[in-house]
């Protein structure tokens, strides 16, 4: 089986799949900080979607961060 690119439509279309379930996102800041989070995803707009912690903080994310590999997402 082939497998499919991956390109900013296609994370898109995964990241709305993925609306009102719980998963952990990991985040690398640079200069070796990673930070982890279990998180809940809020919506998804043209560029960007959010999410929103345990701890009922909300956080930005584009899609694009998740094609660079600064931002992971494992479903929980």
């Amino acid at each position: 089986m082939k497998k499919m690119p991956n390109t900013v439509e296609n994370i898109k279309k995964k990241i709305l799949e993925l609306k009102g379930k719980e998963v952990d996102l990991y985040i690398n800041r640079g200069r070796r900080k990673v930070a982890s989070m279990r998180a809940r995803i809020e919506n998804c707009y043209a560029s960007v979607f959010t999410v929103k912690t345990l701890e009922q903080a909300v956080a930005t994310y584009s899609y694009n961060d998740i094609l660079c590999g600064e931002v992971k997402i494992s479903i929980v």
